[in-house]
């Protein structure tokens, strides 16, 4: 005797089914939101105490990134500028605009500007900015082509699947160090045969290596 009818048991195929591809969907619309730059910030520009463009200051005027980021190559850290740094060309430039009030008055007061952080790893990633220039990284190539923004964003995710992409392949990445500081620095045709070469000449380590979990995780 049968108790329930036929159609439960395509009902229930159905059921099963259908809690399958609610599962996958959900899978898929979790990593999609990971990836987003609602959670990634990528893309989104920062509110600062005053609005720096380094597409004038970079693009326009030609100011090396080494005058404001002055340890980037013996540092972790590339460094903020003290407000001297600024107070160096706008005591006489701009010397009275009202947008860069509060430079003059973090200088007259010797009280630092509390910038906002655009590319800020979580702490348990470890990252040296010496270490990747001296590898032949260059800036454009975590932070984009800052000289194109009159607004400073974030121009990667970030994520750790982004680092391991370099981490991998670094011959696909890597530059001569003369050309670190470069922004707009086009790859030649044979970029895999010179990254090769620079990946040997720099002493990057091996794949395995640059991998590894402690590598980034200590």
């Amino acid at each position: 005797m049968q108790i329930f009818h036929r159609s439960t048991n395509t009902i229930s195929r159905v059921s099963l089914f259908g809690a399958v591809f609610f599962l996958a969907f959900l899978g898929w619309l979790f990593g999609a939101i990971q990836r987003s730059p609602y959670v990634t910030q990528e893309g989104v520009a920062r509110e600062q105490p005053v609005q720096f463009s380094h597409q004038h200051h970079v693009g326009a005027i030609g100011i090396d990134c080494r005058y404001c980021h002055t340890t980037v190559e013996n540092s972790a850290f590339a460094g903020i500028p003290p407000t001297k740094t600024c107070m160096n060309c706008h005591s006489q430039i701009w010397a009275t605009s009202p947008i860069l009030e509060p430079v003059r008055e973090s200088f007259r007061t010797d009280k630092s500007l509390e910038w906002t952080r655009v590319h800020d790893l979580p702490d348990f990633a470890y990252f040296n900015h010496s270490i990747h220039v001296a590898k032949g990284v260059g800036c454009e190539t975590c932070h984009g082509r800052v000289d194109r923004m009159p607004l400073m964003w974030q121009a990667s995710s970030l994520q750790m699947e982004w680092c391991l992409e370099c981490h991998r392949e670094p011959e696909r990445f890597v530059r001569p160090r003369e050309e670190v500081f470069t922004m707009g620095w086009v790859p030649p045709k044979d970029q895999l045969e010179l990254g090769r070469e620079l990946v040997t000449k720099y002493g990057i380590r091996t794949s395995f290596e640059l991998t590894n979990c402690s590598t980034c995780h200590r």
